[in-house]
């Protein structure tokens, strides 16, 4: 009776929420289709499988063990692969983490409504440009030839010559952070801007009154409001800290910007493994490149979660 009575009030509480449930259904749904059956090709880091075996080669090729994954290891290019991931995530945690939060900030401080929309808007644009576009208009500003920014440089007489930005190995992780910071600084603006707006109001109206300045009742009041987002941020960018993190895919702008002459600092570990895949079809190499990062990444999730539950109290989970 007990259950017939809670699987009742459940089915009425199913067909109460039908709207939501179908939402979220749809959510699980999409994840179980693109992320938990995918997964089941981790199995080809572990075997010599060939293309040409079809999906039956999955099941029949030879099983290799760590091969794969040794081979990786012990690859010539593995240090410089390791050394330009990490550089590059690291100069984009230190350099474009603060800004959506300043953004966030700076744009909440503003009492002009109009002007607030149209940063806001202009700000966040860029997100819904493609990475292509992105190189296509860095090339036409940043070109050592013909590029605006060089053009300008020689004019004033700043430079004899123009600097080459995409090309010299020397200039890529400078250009490729600031290309983030433009991109995705505005988007993830908005995460900050919705935590500010969840801060009571009477907190700043008595901070005034006991002759707070802006910059006090920033520091004690906002910033506090909103750690928890931050925290929260922080850590899922620590997670994805080899993929590029909050700030943009590193994955796209290597590929995209990575040539010839800059391969020395533009190639990284996912571009490495997407090139041994699909220019060179060795889908077992490339799905334990891949597997080592996701390793990785899981175990700076759970550190990084630790950590920020002992310094500040918040946590993911």
């Amino acid at each position: 009776m007990k259950k017939t009575r809670s699987l009742r009030k459940g089915f009425t509480k199913f067909k109460r929420q039908k709207e939501l449930q179908i939402f979220a259904l749809a959510g699980i749904g999409y994840l179980f289709i693109f992320s938990i059956i995918p997964m089941f090709g981790i199995i080809l880091a572990f075997k010599s499988y060939k293309i040409t075996t079809g999906i039956q080669g999955i099941f029949t090729s030879e099983w290799v063990g760590l091969q794969y994954f040794k081979e990786f290891f012990t690859d010539y290019r593995f240090g410089e692969l390791l050394r330009n991931t990490v550089v590059l995530s690291t100069l984009k945690m230190i350099f474009a983490f603060p800004v959506p939060i300043i953004l966030a900030i700076l744009i909440s401080e503003c009492h002009s409504k109009v002007f607030k929309r149209t940063i806001q808007t202009v700000s966040y644009l860029p997100n819904f440009v493609s990475w292509v576009l992105v190189y296509g208009i860095s090339s036409a500003l940043l070109s050592q030839g013909s590029g605006v920014i060089n053009q300008i440089l020689t004019e004033l007489g700043i430079v004899k010559t123009g600097i080459p930005f995409l090309t010299d190995p020397d200039y890529f992780w400078g250009t490729s952070v600031v290309l983030s910071i433009w991109k995705s600084s505005g988007w993830w603006a908005i995460i900050f801007l919705a935590a500010i707006s969840g801060i009571d109001s009477t907190l700043y109206e008595a901070a005034s009154i006991d002759g707070a300045g802006r910059l006090k009742r920033i520091w004690y009041i906002t910033l506090p409001g909103i750690k928890g987002s931050i925290v929260t941020v922080l850590i899922l960018s620590i997670g994805s800290f080899l993929g590029g993190g909050m700030v943009g895919s590193n994955f796209e702008q290597s590929f995209l910007m990575g040539n010839t002459v800059n391969n020395a600092t533009s190639e990284i570990i996912q571009t490495y493994a997407f090139k041994m895949g699909m220019a060179q079809g060795r889908f077992s190499y490339a799905t334990a490149v891949d597997l080592v990062q996701s390793m990785i990444s899981i175990v700076l999730i759970l550190i990084s979660n630790k950590v920020a539950k002992k310094v500040s109290g918040e946590g993911l989970f």
